[in-house]
């Protein structure tokens, strides 16, 4: 099976690229917060230089790992769902589901350590140039000398094989359980049910979320220092995975709104609308780092934003903790901005390279390539529209609770620009990765591409 495994990556080099750039990004993002708690437990270091790395390799590299195994599982789990066809085939020339599993966790297995490994001369980089800047602003002394060991290794290479192999045996065995027809009517249609565990799991997050809130405008009304943004900040984050979850019904309850003015739009809208109404599945699994990220970044802006200008009103003078908290909000902000714009752009171009075959059978029944491309070009204008909405709707759960807070009003500080700038960046990135894909798809003859496909 571990052959067979290497043989099946070999041949899928686009999907493997895939799966391989988003553990890759998450790897490194893991051991560049690592490598602080390496920093922090040097020899000689001061107790307050320590406490402020490990504090901020706790807060980001924390909320780091969950991001990470929730991206690395999802996009492990569409490269999964897109091979239903090849599992069929293999199903029906006597493969069983043992061997499939073990082909499938081995070619995870692979594909992490892979990652963590390439990932390992970019994080040391990074981690010093983020030491560099903890240094330049005054939040750690420039004497403390950085390190890069096991602490940044072990978080790396153990949350991304973790990650990849237990998203390999949660989707090996939903497709272990198909038969070879169940297996190829999923193979066209991409699965548009969601399982009782996930709604569960989705409920659960929405509920962490939606807590802290009410934590933030309550409890922590009044408070100063930083105990309202412990509770605010991961508010949205709880929240926009609550509703990530949910993408597959989120996206089909907006799709079967906006039906009709598609058909209206011409051929290449009426395409959309089918497409997004038949595979929601996998389409969805675009719509999950756009929530993501317009949540977090959104919530994380604006709640720095009003408490820069409470602080200004109040003639509070800005501390080094205080500074230091800032950094912390603004590498959160970076970090999300970068990790999500990679899954964003890596969902969609494998999303989109997938349905080449799709895109030569529309040409081969008269469709022409004006006509697919205004069709890929809908379905990411509504794939971002959806992310945009919901992931505004998280970042409401840190917003308005923590403008409570801090000023006694629910409208936050910041003006418009902020959230324009951020809903401007999803929807540049959804339609950029969708339409250059697409339009490389289809530089092939309709011939080539079905049989590629």
């Amino acid at each position: 099976m571990f052959a067979l495994a290497l043989r099946s990556l070999r041949h899928r080099a686009g999907g493997s690229i895939a799966s391989l750039l988003a553990m890759f990004s998450g790897a490194l993002i893991l051991m560049t917060f690592g490598a602080l708690l390496d920093t922090a437990g040097a020899p000689g270091v001061a107790a307050s230089d320590e406490k402020t790395l490990t504090t901020l390799a706790g807060v980001v590299g924390g909320w780091s790992l969950i991001l990470v195994t929730f991206a690395v599982t999802s996009t492990l789990t569409l490269a999964v769902r897109q091979r239903a066809a090849e599992t069929a085939l293999l199903k029906n020339i006597g493969a069983t589901p043992a061997q499939l599993a073990r082909m499938i966790v081995a070619e995870a297995l692979v594909l992490g350590v892979t990652a963590a490994a390439l990932a390992i001369v970019p994080a040391v980089f990074a981690g010093r140039a983020l030491l560099h800047r903890l240094t330049g602003g005054g939040q750690v002394s420039p004497d403390v000398a950085y390190r890069f060991g096991g602490f940044a290794i072990h978080l790396g290479f153990g949350v991304t094989v973790a990650a990849a192999v237990a998203a390999a045996v949660i989707a090996a065995r939903r497709t272990a359980r198909m038969g070879a027809t169940e297996s190829l009517l999923d193979a066209s249609t991409g699965g548009t049910g969601m399982s009782r565990k996930r709604r569960v799991a989705a409920g659960v997050f929405l509920f962490l979320g939606a807590d802290l809130a009410v934590i933030t405008a309550t409890v922590m009304r009044g408070k100063e220092d930083f105990e309202p943004m412990a509770t605010a900040g991961p508010a949205s984050i709880w929240f926009s995975i609550g509703l990530a979850l949910l993408a597959p019904v989120l996206l089909r309850t907006v799709t079967t709104r906006i039906a009709g003015p598609l058909d209206r739009r011409g051929a290449g809208g009426h395409l959309a609308g089918l497409n997004l109404g038949r595979r929601t599945g996998p389409l969805s699994t675009a719509v999950m780092p756009i929530i993501l990220f317009t949540g977090i970044a959104t919530g994380t802006l604006y709640m720095q934003a009003t408490d820069n200008a409470v602080n200004a009103a109040r003639g509070i003078v800005a501390t080094a903790d205080y500074r230091s908290a800032e950094t912390t909000n603004m590498i959160v902000i970076a970090m999300i901005l970068l990790f999500a714009a990679i899954m964003v752009v890596n969902t969609l171009v494998a999303t989109t390279l997938h349905r080449r075959g799709e895109f030569g059978r529309q040409r081969l029944i008269g469709a022409t390539p004006g006509q697919v491309l205004g069709m890929v070009a809908g379905e990411a204008l509504i794939l971002a529209a959806t992310g945009v909405l919901f992931g505004t709707l998280a970042s409401l759960v840190t917003i308005v609770p923590f403008s409570i807070a801090r000023s006694g009003s629910p409208i936050p500080d910041g003006g418009v620009l902020p959230y324009l700038a951020v809903v401007a960046i999803a929807t540049v990135l959804a339609l950029a990765s969708t339409l250059i894909t697409a339009r490389r798809t289809l530089a092939a003859p309709p011939v080539t591409a079905v049989a590629a496909g």
